[in-house]
């Protein structure tokens, strides 16, 4: 492994305060790969033998069941995934995938549960990790079960705004039969709803999005700190205990 992708995954939240042996003893086993685009990295119910860091690329989770599948997340750099697994030494609930060329960091999750019980603030940063996915996870399960598919998608649309840094114009980041499936839609139905969004002053061509009426847009959407997270992508390392924090930054979140 090259000094800098070791840099890079030292800064990630999970790995910054851990005392510099349990750092070399966390990467001594590990092995950095560079996977095609469509590699099939892990299936659900799979045993999860590793914590994969993706340093490159785009990595998509799915879930399947009964002949269907969604997507349940697209991941970016640099993002740790399937953590739950690795502490609870249990069978992975997802299947993940690159969607481009990735280069993709595999750490032993024995040594990750070994390291765990040996160095307090190592454990306190997966204990962090893993409660800003739940909180990640109860914002997904209130957007999904309280808000009807066109609201879905206007705050959506309201979210990449602000964390494109806030021009009434951007891109969408993912392909449509992607963005459709996180959002518990169908490509129909999401085709329907972009088109129902023009009387809200929502423009579509292709990837761009225009809002030419945000104050609109918002009525429909009503967005809530207490379901949306607007923190703008910025060049620091952050985790998802980091983004639960934002706003504040101080340990508290305007959503606690």
């Amino acid at each position: 492994m090259r000094d800098g992708d070791l840099d890079r995954v030292r800064a990630l939240p999970l790995f910054s305060g851990c005392s510099s042996d349990t750092f070399r003893t966390l990467t001594g086993g590990a092995f950095l790969q560079r996977f095609p685009a469509g590699t099939t990295l892990l299936l659900e119910g799979d045993q999860v033998d590793f914590l994969y860091v993706l340093l490159d690329g785009i990595v998509e989770l799915e879930g399947s069941w009964n002949d269907k599948e969604t997507t349940l997340a697209i991941l970016r750099p640099v993002s740790t995934f399937i953590l739950a697994a690795v502490v609870l030494d249990a069978d992975g609930l997802m299947s993940a995938r690159t969607v481009e060329r990735s280069d993709i960091l595999m750490l032993s999750g024995a040594a990750i549960r070994r390291v765990m019980s040996e160095d307090a603030r190592f454990a306190v940063a997966v204990a962090e990790e893993m409660a800003g996915c739940y909180r990640g996870l109860v914002r997904s399960l209130k957007n999904q079960k309280l808000r009807g598919g066109l609201e879905r998608l206007a705050n959506y649309l309201i979210t990449q705004r602000h964390r494109q840094g806030a021009d009434l114009t951007f891109t969408l980041p993912h392909e449509k039969r992607t963005l459709a499936s996180l959002l518990g839609m169908t490509p129909e139905n999401l085709s329907r709803s972009l088109a129902a969004l023009a009387d809200y002053g929502v423009e579509v061509h292709g990837p761009s999005v225009t809002i030419t009426r945000p104050a609109a847009l918002e009525r429909l959407a009503k967005p809530d700190p207490l379901i949306d997270n607007h923190q703008p992508v910025s060049d620091g390392v952050t985790g998802k205990a980091q983004r639960e924090r934002w706003p504040l930054g101080d340990g508290r979140s305007r959503a606690a």
